[in-house]
């Protein structure tokens, strides 16, 4: 009988539940998240494997990345051969790892962001660091091996590291719904804190701090909170704020040097050419004007910024707003998540190194279980050629009366002496009562005439007592936890004397940095917008002296006060901020800086409609139109507001702004639309409505028309020409109509 297909029927919204979870499961365990016991990545580990079995020793030569990373991924790890170069990259760069995992020859990359060079031309091998703590006795069973993806390999699925590694160097990863963050420490304080964990199992988290001081970056810096560290450092998370160590030096004419020698962890990468602009930013808007000069002298010999001030500057006051407006004081978020027992878990430091510890003893149990059984092999061969050299001649006899090894070896087991020619009868009696194992048989049917040399000979008996001494020693660690202790302590001495190096960060409880900005004075100054979106101000005095090209080039003239901030008004109906102080001010053909750089105005997004100075906006209310013909007047208080964006007005389904203004003393509010319809109505018409209302309609439009222009204007003034669709018309010479009318064709 056939089996049928069943269809089984299932919730959907249960179905993605399920594979959402698996998802998140498998990039939380097996890819984002590094494993508590050798504190690497599966990523990383599977990279250190694979040059481990290529032979890519600290002690051979350098390989090509390529190669380490096409062989990574073929056997190993099925994703991207970016993301594996990328993992080995990472494991050269000195300036992020506590200790370099990978011996890198070629560009790797350096701390101010510029990156490595194809895998094509670089090389790489093992450092000794992770030959000796993290690869060491992979052949003594001493962890498990799964098959890899496609089951044609064995993969470790934990290194055997000897210290606690994801302490030493650190980890950052993004999993899903979680994240890790973890800094890098000393490797000669983690190990010291492992040793006083193995010599007292209920050492506190503040013991452990008096050998762990707190993390150790290998951009050094300074840590400013060290009251806090403890409390960081018991429940996994917490904020470490970092300094860069800045020193003074005198230059030629008076002038002082402001040096900066190391930076804050934070700012590897793009930060240093970040902090460069950010301290220019602060000389261009008038925050300081102490700044000479602003250069990059760093090299390989290490970081050298290099800030020039005048000579009356306050070197104090100056360095403290680098520590405010600038990243060179800067915080370390830290999420101590680990993968322990398969499972993500927030640690502390003690429960890190208690993992790590208690790894140790399991894989030193193991190795030490492995040698053992070898060393017992070993022996049982041993005594089997020493009883062997003792009864040398009867064995030669069995050996050239047998006729075949299976006979000779079934005498020597079992004593069998059938078929067997012997010299006397007394001989045979004696073969009958041979006993050797089959592992001794073997040796003495494979053994070689030299051995029977009277050297040779003392040689395997001192073989013998070396092995008894062995097998003493190897069951007494296995027996007794002080004595695998010790042989563990020993290890770590051992890395912490070869690898170790002294502390680079410093702990202390920094001052908080105070700040006095230089008092501005209060002045009127005139705020230009080009087509382009560069702004800046300049003095009023420059304006009457280039009035006429200054309204020729610019879009937005506005008068403001330079303490004061400006309100951007776009066709999306928002309204952003800025401080007047944040832009450039000097002369008029300055080219100034966008508008986005000084807002959350993205002029990729939407357009600009009207500017005005956000003092004036209390004074008066703000007519807004639509394209869909929708009109209203909104309190200028409204948008006096505290965030640097805000909803301006409300919107319909494909609705923009095309024109916001300040409603002073016009009479009217006059609508063009694109097919050339004009409606003129009285300002009284236009309802006050609060920001967050749609409006209501100013505008009867044909269903593929729209408004495509609003222009204000007084009764009181002779004339108001404007210019529509290139026709010049004079609003006041047009009737007005109510609101909502059709309005009158113009063309």
């Amino acid at each position: 009988m056939e089996q049928q297909d069943r269809i089984l029927k299932t919730e959907y919204s249960e179905v993605m539940q399920k594979s959402y979870i698996d998802y998140a499961m498998s990039v939380i365990v097996s890819r984002a998240l590094p494993d508590v016991r050798d504190g690497l990545k599966p990523v990383q580990r599977r990279v250190l494997y694979d040059m481990h079995e290529l032979g890519i020793r600290y002690d051979r030569p350098y390989r090509k990345s390529a190669r380490i990373v096409g062989d990574t991924m073929g056997k190993y790890h099925p994703h991207g051969d970016s993301s594996i170069y990328d993992t080995l990259v990472v494991m050269t760069q000195d300036f992020k790892k506590g200790a370099v995992l990978v011996d890198g020859h070629g560009n790797f990359g350096n701390i101010e962001g510029d990156g490595a060079a194809a895998m094509r031309y670089t090389e790489a091998r093992l450092a000794q660091i992770s030959q000796d703590g993290l690869l060491a006795d992979l052949d003594k069973d001493v962890v498990d091996f799964v098959p890899n993806f496609d089951e044609t390999e064995k993969e470790p699925t934990v290194l055997p590291a000897r210290f606690p590694n994801l302490l030493v160097n650190g980890t950052e990863g993004i999993a899903v719904g979680m994240a890790t963050k973890i800094p890098p420490h000393n490797l000669v304080e983690v190990i010291d804190a492992a040793i006083a964990y193995i010599r007292n199992e209920n050492i506190t988290t503040e013991g452990l701090m008096k050998y762990v001081k707190g993390p150790d970056f290998p951009t050094g810096g300074i840590v400013i909170n060290k009251d806090e560290l403890p409390e960081i450092y018991a429940t996994g998370t917490g904020k470490i704020k970092i300094r860069g160590r800045v020193e003074t030096e005198q230059a030629k004419g008076g002038h002082i040097l402001l040096v900066i020698t190391e930076i804050p962890f934070t700012m590897i990468g793009q930060g240093i050419s970040k902090f460069l602009s950010d301290v220019a930013a602060l000389a261009e808007s008038r925050k300081t004007t102490d700044v000479v000069d602003i250069s990059n002298q760093s090299s390989k010999e290490g970081i050298r910024i290099v800030i020039e001030l005048k000579k009356d500057t306050d070197v104090e006051n100056f360095k403290n707003m680098l520590y405010k407006k600038t990243r060179l004081e800067d915080t370390f978020g830290v999420n101590m998540l680990t993968i322990a027992e398969g499972r993500p878990e927030t640690m502390g430091i003690r429960d890190i190194i208690r993992c790590n510890v208690a790894f140790q003893f399991e894989v030193n149990r193991r190795k030490y279980t492995n040698l053992l059984q070898k060393e017992r092999e070993k022996k049982e061969v041993q005594e089997g050629l020493i009883k062997a050299c003792n009864v040398i001649d009867l064995i030669i006899e069995i050996l050239r009366g047998s006729h075949d090894r299976a006979m000779a070896k079934k005498c020597l087991v079992e004593g069998v002496t059938e078929g067997i020619s012997f010299k006397s009868k007394e001989s045979r009696i004696m073969a009958g009562m041979l006993r050797f194992t089959e592992r001794q048989a073997d040796a003495i049917l494979e053994l070689r005439l030299y051995r029977l040399i009277g050297l040779e000979i003392e040689a395997l008996k001192k073989e013998y007592e070396e092995t008894t001494a062995n097998i003493y020693r190897y069951e007494d660690i296995l027996d007794r936890r002080e004595a695998m202790a010790q042989v563990i302590v020993q290890d770590l001495e051992t890395i912490k004397k070869k690898y170790g190096r002294p502390r680079r960060t410093v702990i202390e409880n920094g001052a908080e940095a105070v700040y006095e900005e230089n008092k501005v004075e209060e002045m009127d100054v005139i705020f230009l917008m080009d087509r382009f979106g560069y702004c800046k101000t300049i003095d009023k005095a420059a304006l009457e002296r280039n009035r006429e090209a200054i309204e020729q080039e610019n879009h937005y003239i506005v008068e403001c006060k330079n303490t004061g901030k400006l309100a951007a008004f776009t066709n999306k109906g928002n309204l952003h901020t800025f401080k007047v102080s944040d832009l450039p001010h000097g002369r008029f053909r300055d080219k100034g800086v966008p508008v986005d750089n000084v807002s959350n105005f993205d002029s990729q997004q939407e357009d600009i409609v009207f500017i005005v100075s956000q003092s004036e906006l209390n004074l008066y209310r703000l007519v807004f139109v639509t394209k869909q013909g929708m009109i209203k007047y909104v309190g200028g208080d409204e948008f006096d507001v505290a965030k640097r964006t805000v909803a301006a007005t409300k919107l319909a389904d494909d609705d923009e702004v095309i024109a916001v203004d300040i409603l002073y003393d016009q009479s009217y509010l006059a609508l063009c639309s694109h097919k050339g319809f004009l409606l003129k109505m009285d300002a009284e018409e236009i309802p006050m409505k609060k920001k967050a209302a749609i409006g209501v309609r100013g505008m009867k439009l044909a269903a593929d028309d729209y408004i495509e222009a609003a222009y204000f204007g007084s009764s009181y003034a002779e004339k108001n020409i404007i210019e529509f669709h290139e026709k010049k018309i004079d609003l006041n010479l047009i009737k007005p109509q109510k609101r909502d009318a059709k309005g009158a064709r113009i063309r």
